[in-house]
């Protein structure tokens, strides 16, 4: 008898962790050839995963998966980040994928860890020939919840002394695609030993990244 209920027991735990995680999410690294460092910022997304886990109740997983542009699993991710600061190339196959999974409903996040925004502008053309990369702003959704932006992006980390800007690609008036550029949201994610960014600054950058997710999850 206590042997069934034992059994029992670990059944239901088992059914519990299996319920858990078939609701959690995961975020996707976007691997891009190039030679630009896309593995910059290993603590950001794991940073930020724990934030949005704790502060605006998402279910991630822990960690982020590594993803190819080219890659069929791209579509198992809601939101892939990318990131890096130098060369990008996209490939005719990695372009195509990376249309159709934005158009499917996914979500790209580019984030110029600074260098990138010579490259990365030329391989956005190439996925989205016919739609503007155009200036998000302030006034959008985006930075308004759950986190309150008035100006639009906060900017993390000086580098040549420009405004932060996001840009964003809209399809029938979603955003889809979204580059953060002058800003350095991952830096401000990464651990506080990294760049020893005051804890102000790294908050700053850990609520726009969770408006970040909340659109996503919510749009």
């Amino acid at each position: 008898m206590n042997k069934l209920k034992t059994m029992k027991k670990l059944y239901l735990l088992f059914l519990l962790f299996y319920l858990q995680s078939s609701f959690s999410q995961e975020i996707g690294l976007l691997k891009y050839n190039g030679g630009g460092d896309w593995y910059a910022n290993p603590t950001s997304l794991p940073n930020l995963i724990k934030y949005c886990n704790q502060n605006i109740k998402t279910n991630l997983k822990n960690k982020p998966a590594t993803v190819e542009p080219s890659s069929p699993e791209i579509f198992s991710y809601p939101f892939i980040h990318m990131t890096g600061h130098g060369n990008v190339v996209f490939s005719e196959a990695d372009s195509s994928n990376l249309k159709n999974y934005m158009l499917s409903g996914g979500f790209l996040h580019i984030d110029d860890n600074y260098g990138m925004d010579e490259y990365i502008r030329k391989e956005i053309k190439k996925i989205f020939p016919n739609n503007a990369l155009t200036e998000i702003p302030a006034s959008h959704a985006i930075f308004h919840t759950p986190n309150n932006f008035p100006t639009g992006l906060p900017k993390i980390h000086e580098h040549d002394g420009k405004r932060p800007q996001a840009f964003g690609v809209f399809i029938e008036n979603r955003l889809v695609l979204l580059y953060t550029y002058e800003c350095d949201l991952g830096d401000g994610w990464e651990d506080a030993e990294v760049n020893n960014d005051p804890l102000v600054v790294r908050e700053k950058a850990l609520k726009m990244g969770a408006n970040i997710v909340h659109y996503i999850f919510n749009n």
